[in-house]
């Protein structure tokens, strides 16, 4: 270990623990629900009421009347059958990969998917057919060539959390159709921001009823924590039943189930805040672009500043930090080997004059 922490030193991969500090343009808080009026004063009111932990998993003592308001409203937020809540996304990613996929079948997964989904094919010991980045033609040859009669899965973010591009859902929809796969989609970052209600890019992209099952995590621009997994019910079911992360954990605590409850009913009400973020993005990758940044493939919220080397990346964070922005490095293993970025994230409470400042520093510091 002490090895290896050596060589993360010298490869400048090693990470340490940063409060925030500054103005946020890293987090993923992008509707800013997490100090909402509203949210805040109805978990406040949870914790009087219901008290500050759940005590048990769901199937033992530790279910709540919040958790089943709260799953059946975000169903028909996301208009699907039923939900199922899990801890985070990634025990949700985890839970449904491996209760749904088993060791016969075969999943095509993007090979920029987050780690979460990657780690949840290793473990359902399913065979994993690892794709070219949103390549649909490569897709099409691969799913075309699976010999029978495995069962297919297709499992892809539908917006990248590195990236910030989106995945081409309305092709993947018509090749599982035609193909007889089933696809699985994490709506980590789109849900809350995309789609005519914010219910994500699932509906932004006329695919609803082509997909299998979705993940929606609750921590980002929802505000809170945890994560639904949405679709029919009979598998929604078959998930109690069988999926590991959510038998054997203890429930969240139930104060979050009743702040989710609010975050839904702003995303509903304050269509204002998702509007926002739309623009404010827009204009700031219009910004970098002027002053020769390269943000990639990004048409999100989500904005790479591209730099390719580590040392490179973590001096221009640096300097941003410097100057009161809260911008992180990203590098390896969290993005590919030889790009090393910035990631710059927008969200709701950040204003034009700060956009515009940050482009001009990150233009300097990024030569």
């Amino acid at each position: 270990m002490a090895r290896r922490i050596r060589e993360l030193e010298a490869a400048g991969l090693r990470r340490s623990l940063r409060p925030p500090s500054g103005i946020d343009l890293s987090s993923n808080d992008y509707l800013g629900l997490s100090t909402h009026p509203l949210v805040k004063q109805r978990m406040a009111e949870a914790v009087m009421s219901e008290g500050c932990g759940s005590t048990a998993s769901r199937l033992l003592r530790g279910d709540r009347e919040l958790f089943r308001r709260v799953e059946k409203r975000f169903a028909e937020f996301k208009n699907t059958e039923a939900a199922l809540y899990f801890n985070s996304g990634y025990t949700a990613n985890l839970g449904v990969v491996t209760a749904v996929v088993d060791r016969h079948d075969l999943v095509f997964s993007d090979e920029y998917n987050h780690a979460s989904l990657v780690d949840g094919i290793r473990l359902s010991r399913a065979r994993r057919v690892k794709f070219p980045h949103c390549d649909v033609d490569r897709l099409a040859r691969l799913l075309r060539e699976a010999p029978p009669p495995a069962q297919k899965f297709l499992v892809t973010e539908s917006l990248f959390s590195m990236d910030g591009d989106f995945a081409p859902l309305a092709d993947y929809a018509e090749l599982c159709s035609e193909t007889g796969t089933a696809l699985i989609v994490d709506e980590a970052h789109a849900v809350g921001v995309y789609g005519a209600r914010g219910s994500g890019f699932i509906e932004q992209a006329g695919v609803s009823d082509h997909v299998l099952l979705s993940v929606n995590t609750a921590g980002k621009a929802l505000g809170s924590a945890g994560a639904f997994v949405a679709g029919p019910a009979w598998v929604i079911d078959y998930l109690i039943q069988t999926a590991r992360p959510f038998i054997f954990s203890t429930a969240a605590p139930p104060p979050i189930a009743a702040a989710l409850e609010a975050s839904l009913t702003v995303i509903e009400t304050e269509p204002e805040r998702r509007e926002r973020v739309l623009k404010h993005s827009a204009l700031l990758r219009s910004l970098l672009g002027e002053a020769g940044i390269n943000t990639g493939g990004s048409r999100s919220q989500i904005i790479p500043v591209l730099l390719g080397d580590n040392t490179r990346a973590c001096r221009a964070a640096s300097e941003l930090q410097a100057a009161g922005f809260d911008v992180r490095a990203i590098r390896p293993p969290a993005v590919p080997e030889g790009t090393a970025r910035l990631r710059i994230s927008v969200n709701a409470a950040v204003d034009e004059g700060a956009l515009r400042a940050v482009a001009q520093l990150a233009a300097r510091a990024c030569r």
